[in-house]
């Protein structure tokens, strides 16, 4: 059987189990006001949680690096790509998580690939979540197949018991890995209480905040601030900057000596060249936004306070539906059922509400779902339309039988 033949039989596989995925092309910059394929749409399905993407001031700082600096790096960190501005995003970075360092990676699945497999014991295990981002799984797994003497494990969702049932089992000194918020059920990793265990067995902890940096704590410091512990609690601190920050890249953050371990061993750093310049301008504009006007993050909670309120009234009669019991911008609504979350989310297109379908394998089977982003860019107005539309939606659904 040849590469073509083999690819398009997966390919069909996967469309027949209504798994398959495409992709929608924009004609605007980013906002919650989009259009694709001509049609506009509401957006509630992107991660620009503050609506930072557009903001003139980070537009006006990458605009003028561009100018006078030009596009490209041109070469990685540490050959001659790291610039003064990328050196002043690290120092605004660390300053906002309260660490002494950070170091910029060109995306957050770099980072979690960099971190996991530079800080893996030699000899012991990397304990990540069941449900970690899929940067965490690859980044444990390749540890694992790099050294035979690291085990990759997993613990259940949330569990400590389960977690410290691991913990018993391997050498003190784990690597245990969480995300801070969880991509797709919106709920926040019991951070206080998994550093205490960590802390109790030896292990370090490293937590991985893309969803949570920006939103959670004081100024979008992040879910380990928001949960009172510091560096010495939670030695390990990942962060993207194209979520709540509204640029793009992402950091660790940490001590002096972990910083510098990951300049010396962390290949996806050594390897790999450097963001351009006016990208980490836009990003710093936008945390130095964040340190001064708090009212992104306020309006932001206020548009969670208020979806969630309207949504448990309009769902609570309807029992095949399920609203996760999220605090933070992402809001799952669990319909189980692929062919249903296809349905409803079609609907809501034909209707002007753009909202992600979430199927496995992002998700576990029988449990696929809307995934509703809130941003403080949302009105109250669109935030009452899309609940009015998807009602509509679950009520033809269910009178057709899908």
């Amino acid at each position: 059987m040849t590469l073509e033949t083999q690819l398009q039989a997966r390919l069909a596989e996967r469309q027949a189990a209504q798994l398959y995925r495409q992709r929608a092309t924009v004609s605007a910059k980013c906002g919650m006001a989009q259009e694709v394929a001509g049609h506009p749409l509401i957006n509630f399905c992107s991660n620009d949680y503050l609506g930072l993407s557009s903001h003139p001031s980070l537009i006006r700082a990458a605009q003028h690096v561009l100018d006078s600096f030009g596009f490209g790096s041109g070469a990685s960190h540490l050959v001659s790509g790291h610039s003064h501005f990328h050196h002043q995003l690290e120092q605004a970075l660390a300053h906002a998580t309260q660490r002494p360092r950070a170091l910029l990676f060109s995306t957050g699945y770099m980072a979690n690939l960099a971190l996991v497999t530079a800080l893996a014991p030699r000899s012991g295990a990397v304990i990540g979540d069941k449900l970690n981002h899929a940067s965490l799984v690859d980044a444990g797994q390749l540890a694992s197949a790099q050294n035979p003497k690291t085990e990759f494990l997993r613990y259940k969702h949330c569990q400590l018991k389960d977690l410290e049932r691991l913990l018993n089992k391997v050498p003190a000194g784990a690597l245990v890995v969480t995300d801070g918020v969880f991509s797709m059920d919106g709920n926040i990793a019991p951070l206080a209480d998994l550093a205490a265990l960590c802390r109790d067995y030896q292990a370090t902890l490293a937590v991985d905040d893309a969803h949570g940096f920006g939103c959670l704590g004081d100024q979008g410091g992040g879910s380990v601030l928001a949960a009172g512990l510091s560096v010495d609690d939670v030695p390990v601190y990942m962060g993207t900057l194209g979520k709540a920050v509204g640029g793009f890249g992402a950091f660790v953050a940490g001590s002096e000596s972990l910083i510098e371990a990951l300049i010396q061993f962390a290949r996806p750093y050594v390897y790999t060249t450097a963001l351009p310049p006016a990208i980490a301008a836009g990003n710093l504009a936008s945390l130095e936004l964040l340190q001064h006007d708090v009212s992104f993050i306020a309006t932001l909670n206020a548009n969670i306070a208020y979806f969630r309120q309207r949504a448990e009234a309009l769902l609570a009669s309807d029992g095949s539906v399920t609203l996760l019991p999220s605090q933070t911008a992402i809001q799952p609504v669990i319909l189980a059922s692929e062919t249903r979350v296809l349905a409803v989310a079609a609907a809501l297109r034909s209707a002007g509400y753009w909202v992600g379908a979430i199927r496995p394998p992002t998700v576990p089977a029988g449990t696929a779902r809307l995934r509703i982003t809130l941003s403080a860019a949302h009105t109250k107005r669109q935030i009452d339309g899309l609940l009015s539309a998807l009602t509509m939606a679950l009520k033809a659904e269910a009178g057709a039988g899908v």
